[in-house]
């Protein structure tokens, strides 16, 4: 058994904090406002930022997993100290630095995403997700730390309850058979990357020395359009069919001048608007986590949705 930190408990610290926790692992989840503790899990209440209380929390740990993230529009001022703190805490204590990443970096692109492309972001949220990536390798080059950064595409499955994508704007309509609205083209393919596939490869590659030092792609099931993806939860639902159509523009703009998370979603419409498919062959060809078959993640899904909405979620 050895400590793992998990920085953030959103639904992917969560996710990867219980995962830990259930192979034996004693895992200590640092957020701000900390929770109650949980079977496994120490919760501790303090600011990721501050290198100093956080090296502390970190003395003797094999792992130190970076899942938190503030709000969008909060990135560029506050993604920047949290990752230089969470390399910092990773040097102090020889931990490996597992770092939780996106495909905001690349930037548009032709064809599928894999890690061989350059990080060419021009948006500010893709350029901060690139920055704090390439601090990271430069300190795993200069080896000063350990580090990975396992990257995936947009969270789909059980836990994840914002208001975007497949989500808390999208699986309650389903279950209630309404019309839903989804970005961009419905008919675009999209990669979904399922969360409890995001906790595995973070985990996994903790422990496997091979794959430090540069970036991988979450293990992810091929591609689907929103609206495919809405058919598979409304038939597993009882639902189908379940209309779906695509937020306009003009839409969006009138959106966005009373949400800062639409504003925000303006910088990575490109994803949408067009095919974005994933390419997470290279770790697959490495390592032992496998994406999840389609089927079972819908079902999981709603059926946690469905748990949700009864309690009065």
């Amino acid at each position: 058994m050895s400590l793992h930190v998990v920085v953030g408990f959103g639904p992917a610290g969560a996710a990867t904090a219980r995962l830990l926790a259930e192979r034996g692992h004693a895992v200590r989840v640092v957020t701000r406002s900390g929770r109650s503790p949980e079977p496994g899990i120490e919760h501790v209440a303090a600011d990721a930022a501050d290198s100093g209380r956080l090296i502390e929390l970190s003395k003797g740990a094999a792992a130190i997993h970076g899942c938190a993230a503030p709000p969008l529009h909060r990135w560029v001022r506050e993604l920047p100290p949290l990752a230089s703190s969470v390399c910092a805490a990773a040097e102090a204590s020889g931990a490996v630095l597992v770092m939780l990443g996106n495909l905001y970096g690349y930037g548009p692109v032709e064809g599928p995403v894999t890690e061989k492309l350059p990080l060419a972001a021009t948006g500010p949220k893709g350029r901060v997700r690139a920055a704090i990536w390439e601090q990271a390798r430069g300190w795993h080059e200069q080896g000063r730390i350990r580090a990975v950064e396992v990257r995936a595409a947009d969270f789909f499955g059980p836990g994840v309850t914002d208001r975007g994508h497949l989500s808390g704007r999208v699986v309650p309509r389903v279950l209630r058979g309404k019309p839903v609205s989804v970005l961009g083209d419905p008919d675009a393919p999209h990669s979904w990357t399922y969360l409890p596939d995001v906790a595995r490869a973070l985990v996994e590659v903790a422990g496997e020395e091979r794959a430090w030092g540069r970036a991988w792609h979450v293990p992810t099931a091929p591609a689907l359009s929103g609206h495919a993806m809405v058919d598979r939860l409304a038939d597993r639902a009882g639902t189908a069919p379940v209309a779906v159509r695509g937020l306009s523009p003009a839409v969006l703009g009138v959106a966005s001048l009373f949400s800062p998370l639409i504003r925000e979603l303006k910088e990575t419409r490109y994803q949408f608007d067009r095919p974005f498919v994933m390419d997470s062959s290279d770790y697959e060809a490495e390592f032992a986590v496998r994406a999840t078959p389609v089927g079972e993640q819908v079902g999981a899904t709603v059926d946690w949705w469905r748990e949700r909405v009864a309690a009065g979620g």
